[in-house]
């Protein structure tokens, strides 16, 4: 009947099939309004069910609003819920299949073979069998009281900053704080006074909210302080530990510097403390936030220390900030799972984040030593290393070289992921000669192999 076929070992019921088959034939006009429908003894013959999946399927026309029945009368197709036919969308062309990568390059990748999820596992077992039955509801915008008192006491003894733990607030990640802080301290006209090159998806969070950049210039050492400007009261954002993507540490008197801008504009520094748990000669630089914790949202997340999936983060919030941080976070997602805070406060308070970091410090200098070598072995001393020695990637200069998009997909098309330090640009054309090596996902041997191929595909492409 009206060229329904219900398919009795398909794994939707058939009272839904049914359903939703005369529910197409009444948006597409078949059935048009005020037609009759059969009874149900007639349709459940004609279609081979019983009584129950056609009365099943009337019930939830009714529900719904579809059809409409009287005491007595026949059921019938409510007015008004016909639909124009759908114009037909394009089809989607098939993907292309993925190269097969001679190297991988890619930034900001942590190595995840070598995460100890065993061990997290057994965390994840106690932390669900210890779980107070109020943390199954809904704990607040701020986070679990534990995750952020465990949370303060790594960074005072990993980076000497104190911090009160009702002055922390857990976040999905360095991103999503700061989108917070993007919404919270917006204002018609204001700029964000950023640090050029910096993260390109970063920055990106306040273009699109409709702040105009004011680019600061970064050299060796970071942001040239003396250069700053712009709007009063407008946000800066700054990576003073590990300076995305050059690498350095902004020295003392440039922080004081900084400082003393944000003080006298009225403006907010939002730190993202990028990569800092990895310096390998000398302990991690201490975070901005140390100096002044009421000019300074110190923004921190543990997507390189343990894994990205796990999606936890956390923003040192001054108090002026506190209760309109607080409402913004509440109506947005009121909160992070909390389970997942509950499992991280038990690996961090056992120590072991201490001990895994330490354990990927060594892993990572020697995979960081590795690059280099690779580097001086296939392109002898025409190359330049910039930054602090730290993080999961190097900037790479070479004299003489331009690389931009058009390198970039000509190296993806030869099985090579990397990207020009340009991506990363607000003003393009001052760092062409420039690429970004990720390091911390790749074995010494895959490092050697990917330079390799760099160099040959470099010896081909000329300048």
């Amino acid at each position: 009947m009206w060229g329904i076929r219900l398919d009795r070992d398909g794994d939707m019921p058939m009272k839904r099939q049914l359903f939703a088959a005369l529910r197409e034939r009444i948006w597409s006009g078949a059935l048009a309004a005020g037609e009759e429908l059969p009874s149900t003894r007639r349709l459940a013959e004609a279609l081979g069910v019983s009584r129950n999946t056609v009365n099943e399927a009337f019930e939830m026309l009714l529900a719904e609003g579809y059809a409409v029945s009287r005491q007595g009368a026949p059921t019938r197709i409510a007015d008004g819920v016909r639909l124009d036919p759908r114009s037909a969308s394009a089809p989607r062309p098939p993907a292309p299949p993925p190269a097969r990568l001679l190297a991988d390059f890619r930034t900001g990748q942590p190595d995840l073979r070598t995460f100890p999820r065993y061990l997290w596992q057994q965390l994840a077992a106690k932390a669900m069998r210890d779980m107070p039955e109020p943390w199954l509801g809904y704990t607040g915008p701020q986070g679990l009281p534990r995750l952020r008192e465990e949370i303060a006491a790594w960074l005072l003894r990993s980076k000497g900053l104190q911090a009160d733990p009702s002055d922390l607030f857990i976040t999905a990640g360095a991103t999503h704080a700061l989108h917070l802080a993007a919404d919270l301290l917006y204002e018609p006209g204001l700029d964000l006074i950023t640090e050029d090159p910096c993260h390109a998806e970063m920055i990106r969070v306040f273009l699109e909210k409709g702040y105009a950049a004011k680019r600061i210039p970064v050299d060796e050492h970071g942001m040239v302080t003396s250069r700053l400007g712009g709007r009063p009261g407008s946000p800066i954002y700054v990576t003073p530990s590990h300076q995305f993507p050059l690498g350095g540490i902004l020295p003392a008197a440039r922080r004081a510097e900084l400082l003393r801008f944000a003080r006298e504009s009225g403006s907010y520094i939002l730190e993202d403390d990028y990569d800092s748990e990895f310096r390998y000669y000398g302990d991690p630089a201490t975070p901005l936030a140390a100096m002044d914790a009421e000019r300074v949202v110190y923004i921190g997340t543990f997507s390189k220390a343990l894994f990205p999936a796990l999606r936890i983060g956390y923003a040192i919030v001054p108090r002026a900030l506190q209760s309109r941080w607080t409402y913004a976070r509440l109506h947005v997602d009121v909160q992070n799972p909390a389970f997942d805070q509950a499992v991280l406060a038990e690996f961090l308070a056992a120590r072991k984040l201490d001990r895994h970091v330490a354990r990927m410090r060594r892993l990572y200098r020697e995979r960081r030593q590795a690059l280099l070598e690779a580097l001086s072995e296939q392109f002898g001393d025409r190359w330049r290393c910039w930054g602090d020695a730290a993080g999961l990637h190097l900037a790479v200069e070479f004299p003489g070289r331009r690389f931009g998009e058009t390198f970039r997909e000509l190296a993806l098309l030869r099985g090579i992921r990397i990207v020009p330090l340009e991506q990363h640009c607000l003003q393009k054309g001052r760092h062409e000669s420039k690429l970004l090596f990720g390091y911390g996902h790749l074995e010494p041997e895959e490092i050697t192999a990917g330079m390799r191929a760099l160099k040959a595909l470099l010896d081909e492409a000329g300048s």
